[in-house]
């Protein structure tokens, strides 16, 4: 991911592949809609250098990430922005042109492309490739940079987004979405409650377990399982890892501190054929309305 601040499920035994023309992925088209806010891919530079001012407003101004001394001024940049998809939502109520009305995004690498560009962003982290390399015959999606401007962070933009992300794994036929999610500051014991709620509670199965980098481990069972509060725990969660949990997503073994982004970051596997059947349902059929 890195995917940054800015339930129930009922697992799904086959994901239902769109039936229609997925054009819009590919040509830039509207990929969902709710009220006046519009996701789709971003088309130029002029819009993947829009959405870098947007993620620098949230990671380096409101949360308080450290800039490179190479960085560009304003910008949240990588050599990974040149190639990976960047999912953006428009508010279209907003004045100017579409790259002035970027309010939300998401950083998509698919493994083909990590592949010539020399690994997944997350390999810093976590062992992605020990993980990919056991599932062969599986298609891999890294989600990475999320975030969203905090006068647009309600519960439709993020639907928006998911329309999007459904749209974009059905074209490319996705069968494993991962990435890292973040708590903010760079103290474990700060999370102590809530990450060991993830460590008892929302643990990948073996098949799918993936481990923080040797050197970079830092435990999340801080707490013994008989004195978590699971309803403080969970209230206590950033909002993007409570998202991904409803969905039927588990957590990798261990957290990493990174400093540069002043965050503590889990790894979330999410394998899409697990995803709740009632979510596949919703963001499927919302997906289908812009698929033609």
């Amino acid at each position: 991911m890195v995917m940054r601040q800015g339930e129930e499920h009922s697992p799904a035994t086959k994901t239902p592949r769109l039936a229609r023309n997925f054009d819009a992925v590919t040509q830039g088209g509207v990929l969902g809609r709710i009220g006046p806010l519009e996701v789709r891919l971003a088309r130029d530079a002029a819009e993947i250098a829009a959405v870098q001012e947007v993620r620098f407003r949230i990671f380096y101004e409101e949360l308080g990430a450290r800039m490179k001394p190479e960085q560009r001024a304003a910008r949240d940049c990588d050599r990974f922005d040149d190639v990976c998809d960047h999912l953006l939502v428009i508010d279209t109520t907003l004045p100017g042109p579409d790259h002035r009305r970027i309010v939300g995004t998401y950083r998509l690498l698919r493994q083909e492309v990590a592949a010539r560009a020399g690994g997944f962003y997350s390999n810093d982290e976590f062992e992605l490739n020990a993980l990919v390399a056991r599932h062969p015959g599986q298609r891999f999606l890294e989600l990475g940079r999320s975030c969203v401007l905090k006068e647009h962070r309600s519960k439709r933009t993020i639907e928006v987004l998911w329309q999007g992300i459904y749209a974009y794994i059905n074209h490319h036929k996705i069968d494993v979405m991962t990435g890292c999610a973040s708590f903010h500051g760079t103290q474990p014991a700060a999370h102590a409650e809530a990450l060991s709620y993830l460590a008892h509670y929302c643990r990948t199965e073996p098949e799918w377990d993936v481990r923080a980098v040797v050197g970079r481990y830092r435990s999340m069972d801080l707490m013994p399982r008989e004195a978590i509060n699971p309803r403080a725990a969970i209230t206590a969660l950033p909002p993007l890892i409570k998202g991904y949990l409803r969905v039927g997503a588990k957590i990798g073994n261990g957290c990493v501190i990174d400093h540069e982004f002043s965050t503590v970051d889990v790894f979330i596997v999410m394998p899409v054929a697990e995803i709740g059947a009632r979510y596949i349902n919703y963001y499927g059929a919302e997906a289908d309305r812009f698929a033609a």
